[in-house]
């Protein structure tokens, strides 16, 4: 409907500039600033409409319009049905229709149509100077503006030059435009799978991480503590049953249209912290958290301050645990500060220098998101410390 309503604005427009050229054209073929034509003074107008004809009609044929308007002057000026000084005129309906053509074609052909346009105007002056204008009565009055060949092409080629030239600016600056668009829509899609990646990455890996290592207590103590075999399992039915809800969630996003905080399933907060700190208890870290701040975080900064955290813990049941931890989240009004730091594995290893994996990638992407900082290494004094700064404004935009 839109572009329907487009074509008719624009066939209403086009129409109105036929018009008005068409009684320029008239006008000039009546009262020339040369010596008149010798066709009857009323055949000025049907000239000019048909030479302006092809304006209306242009958006519809424009490749069709252009050899129309083009054929029609030359026609016109070679019959000399155009006076001497204004023959300029005639063209100009070429002139439009060559703007609209160079406005949508390749500049190649576009630019073969404006050199048969220039050739036959050109053709057409120099028979007209030639062979017409010396049977033309003479003007009854001395003419403002002296018949002038040289004139008359310069004029004619330097309208149809920029018509040319603005056409075919106005395509490119149009398939700029749409590249920038298409290129906009493709880092926008990339962005959505890396953050749909790095969701997934962090709750698959935690989740996995703690499984992983319930499943190995399990198949431990199964014959000489089998109750505690039957809670390492119960961890890990509850473990998976939340991971799986989680999943959904997140595939539910793949699904909608809408904002992701739209989603049925609340997204993960501070509020949440807690429950992530008894499982990495079950996986025997020993969590000590600490959640400062009375600031309520936008849901998109509090989820991206689970998700660090999350991923820190992980690392630390994959890497050092068992073993003990702290978390330090601090929640200020225009900003949140987290802080992770195990100290290390009880039996002795080499200090490790990351996952080797996304997860330092993923939480170093996070906190980059909103333009903060992140740092993560080992200790001096052993062990590991994963910081993060997050900066925002008060509507959770990045500060």
């Amino acid at each position: 409907m839109n572009w329907a309503g487009w074509r008719f604005g624009g066939g209403v427009v086009d129409a109105a500039v036929a018009v008005v050229v068409a009684l320029l054209a008239g006008y000039a073929i009546v009262d020339p600033p040369g010596p008149s034509s010798w066709w009857p003074a009323w055949s000025a107008w049907p000239v000019a409409a048909l030479v302006s004809f092809p304006i209306a009609a242009r958006r519809r044929r424009p490749w069709l319009m252009l050899g129309v308007a083009g054929t029609a002057a030359v026609l016109a000026t070679v019959a000399g049905a155009v006076a001497a000084g204004a023959i300029w005129v005639t063209f100009v309906p070429t002139v439009l229709v060559l703007y609209l053509v160079a406005s949508t074609t390749a500049a190649g052909r576009s630019l073969v149509g404006l050199a048969a346009c220039v050739a036959g105007a050109v053709a057409a002056v120099l028979i007209f100077y030639a062979q017409v204008l010396p049977i033309l009565p003479p003007a009854a009055r001395r003419s403002e503006l002296p018949p002038y060949w040289p004139v008359e092409i310069g004029v004619i080629c330097v309208f149809m030059g920029a018509g040319w030239a603005v056409g075919a600016v106005v395509r490119w600056k149009r398939d700029t435009a749409a590249r920038l668009a298409h290129h906009l829509a493709e880092a926008a899609v990339a962005d959505e799978r890396r953050r749909i990646a790095r969701e997934l990455h962090d709750v698959i890996g935690h989740s996995m991480g703690l499984i992983a290592v319930k499943a190995t207590v399990a198949n431990h103590v199964a014959d000489v503590r089998p109750q505690e075999a039957r809670a390492a399992l119960a961890v890990i039915e509850q473990t998976s049953q939340s991971t799986l809800a989680e999943i959904r969630r997140i595939l539910g996003l793949l699904r909608s249209d809408g904002d992701p905080q739209d989603a049925l399933t609340p997204v993960p907060g501070l509020a949440d912290l807690p429950e992530l700190a008894d499982r990495a208890r079950s996986a025997g870290i020993d969590v000590d958290l600490a959640v400062r701040g009375d600031a309520a975080l936008p849901p998109a900064v509090a989820l991206s301050v689970y998700r660090i955290v999350q991923e820190a813990l992980t690392n630390v049941i994959t890497h050092a645990g068992p073993t003990r931890c702290s978390v330090r989240v601090d929640a200020g009004v225009r900003d949140a500060v987290v802080e992770v730091v195990d100290d290390g594995p009880r039996r002795r290893e080499p200090p490790r220098a990351g996952d080797g994996g996304h997860g330092l990638i993923g939480m170093r992407e996070r906190a980059m998101m909103y333009g903060g900082t992140f740092a993560a290494g080992p200790r001096p004094e052993g062990g590991f410390r994963v910081s993060a700064h997050l900066p925002y404004d008060p509507i959770g935009r990045p500060a």
